[in-house]
């Protein structure tokens, strides 16, 4: 037996069948992953769209600053070309004694003539120097605004196309989110569904004889028909009421408290303690334990052993057991058929 053992014994903390639950939730973590890597995309497609705005705005402040420049450029163009002009029909119109030759002719000697000759040629360059400035730096203003305009433009493209690419993220990561939220609904809606389903096992199991042996063709004598021996009475049925206790506890890999969770071997030490009976926390010395049961033979109180020793229970009558299944999960009544029938290694009596 202890060669049998060795052989199939696993951790008592491995899983049971992929429930629906189960399934659900790794339908969730999928769409989570989907999810945080969406999320890393849309914060690079929001800095990438934050960053072409601070773009724009620049060029927009720019475009402020080059409207003011160019209004000032407009009004020293026209204030120097209205001197220019003032001066020139001065020279045209005014009296003898106003006009330029007057005040040449003013001079007193020689050297007051030089002077005023140099005075009235330095004042006409300056102003012609002073127009020319001003309209280069006007050309040069209407350049800059050319140019800026254009960035203006190709920039407000930019920001679209972030935005763009930003709402089309952000709407896959709604899309996600969605689903999460639907395969969560649908999780809690299973377990509910299972909690009822227990429960109402639970109730119909109440007042009815826990140890009685199902249909095996037992007779009074602990005889079968044929003379085979079989296993004596269970002595410990009363261990499933105080297993239905702990219904909708949460799995734990590795826990053995209802204030923890149960894994499988841990939720049926924990309630064999309470009457007195120590198992250890493992599957594979549970199974070393008692008395083989053949599944025919079943009664409430005995252990049963699934998967290669990776899981086990405590049968509760009617083809049904009560157990602590897997990761995600919590301690329900499930029906000994399907992936259990199929994976069935057998029962211990204690």
């Amino acid at each position: 037996m202890l060669g049998l053992v060795a052989t199939l014994a696993t951790a008592g903390g491995a899983t049971a069948e992929p429930s629906q639950v189960e399934q659900q939730q790794a339908r969730a973590q999928s769409v989570l992953q989907q999810i945080q890597q969406i999320d890393s995309e849309l914060s690079h497609a929001v800095e990438a769209y934050n960053l072409a705005n601070v773009k724009l705005d620049r060029i927009k402040s720019d475009l402020v600053r080059n409207t003011r420049h160019l209004g000032l450029a407009k009004q020293n163009l026209g204030s120097a070309e209205k001197r220019l002009a003032d001066r020139v029909v001065s020279l045209y119109t005014a009296g003898e004694e106003n006009s330029t030759v007057a005040v040449l002719l003013g001079a007193s000697s020689l050297d007051e003539l030089l002077d005023r000759i140099e005075t009235a040629n330095r004042v006409s360059d300056q102003d012609a120097t002073t127009l020319g400035q001003v309209i280069r730096y006007r050309a040069q203003v209407k350049r800059e605004r050319l140019q800026l305009k254009k960035a203006r433009a190709a920039q407000a493209e930019v920001v679209a196309t972030k935005a763009s690419q930003k709402a089309s993220i952000e709407s896959q990561l709604a899309q996600r989110q969605s689903m999460l939220a639907g395969i969560r609904s649908e999780i809690r809606r299973i377990q509910a569904a299972e909690r009822r389903r227990s429960l109402a096992i639970a109730a119909s199991l109440q007042g009815q004889p826990v140890a009685n042996a199902s249909s095996s063709g037992v007779s009074a004598a602990g005889v079968t028909p044929d003379g085979a021996v079989v296993a004596p009475p269970a002595r410990y049925g009363g261990v499933v009421g105080i297993a239905m206790r702990y219904l909708g506890i949460p799995y734990k890999w590795g826990g053995a408290s209802p204030s923890t969770g149960f894994d499988c071997s841990g939720f049926t030490q924990y309630v064999f303690a309470q009457i007195g009976v120590s198992l250890p926390h493992y599957t594979g010395s549970q199974y070393a334990m008692g008395t083989p049961v053949s599944r025919d033979q079943l009664q409430a109180g005995d252990l049963v052993f699934f998967n290669g020793l990776g899981h086990m229970g405590i049968y509760i009558g009617g083809g049904n057991m009560i157990h602590a299944p897997h990761t995600g999960d919590v301690v329900k009544i499930s029906s000994m058929t399907g992936w259990y029938s199929q994976t069935y290694v057998g029962a211990r009596r204690l």
